[in-house]
């Protein structure tokens, strides 16, 4: 399905106030620190607003308002620094190497008085360490890596019946398609996935919802965790 700016719309309609002021205040700040460090390549606030928030709300809606999400690669705070704001009673683990941005990420942190999020120094790849989970109900990751190797690097960490949230371009049947094998391998499949289009932006993306766990109609023997 094509979602339209006015499916925005109503992911903002049903923010409150409070919510609202915080988004702003994220992205005054990433616009003041994106003047001394490379954090996104957009500079104006309407862009980052009409864009990079945007784009990271629209699984809001799919999402549930509690449980334990996992944000990997979260670089300027895209999509879990609008999500958590949505969505404030979830625990929120942000999986980020780079000091810098985790410097960032902690600043916003604190300026928007956040609980229950915490910023991880490390790799999903190749973690240094133990990491304060073992499986998570949310994996979310936006523009980290190609579909494929996030399902081989996130499908250990996330709980049977727990949600992949990836956003694609536009070729996004191409990629899903090559996926295919590997998804039934690791015993996920797609729940969702909504085509849309950003202001300022002609080409369409796509927001998959993978699921972890049986598919409807399927005989789960087939399926391997």
């Amino acid at each position: 399905m094509m979602a339209t700016e006015s499916c925005f719309t109503e992911i903002v309609a049903s923010l409150s106030p409070k919510q609202k002021g915080l988004l702003g205040i994220f992205v005054k700040e990433l616009t003041a620190w994106n003047k001394h460090m490379n954090l996104t390549g957009l500079s104006s606030t309407k862009r980052i607003m009409d864009e990079l928030v945007v784009d990271s709300l629209m699984p809001a809606p799919c999402l549930p308002d509690n449980g334990l999400l996992l944000d990997v690669g979260s670089g300027a705070g895209f999509p879990a620094i609008p999500l958590k704001i949505c969505k404030p009673s979830m625990k929120f683990f942000l999986l980020e190497p780079n000091s810098k941005k985790g410097s960032f990420l902690r600043q916003i942190i604190r300026l928007c008085g956040l609980k229950q999020i915490e910023v991880l120094k490390d790799r999903i790849d190749t973690p240094s360490r133990p990491f304060p989970f073992t499986r998570c109900d949310i994996i979310t990751s936006r523009a980290m890596a190609p579909l494929p190797q996030l399902i081989k690097w996130c499908t250990p960490y996330l709980a049977p019946g727990g949600l992949m949230v990836v956003f694609l371009g536009n070729r996004s049947e191409e990629i899903l398609t090559e996926s295919e094998p590997l998804l039934k391998e690791k015993g996920l499949f797609v729940q969702d996935k909504n085509a849309y289009t950003l202001k300022q932006r002609e080409s369409e993306r796509s927001l998959l919802i993978i699921k972890k766990g049986k598919k409807p109609g399927t005989d789960n023997r087939q399926l391997h965790q």
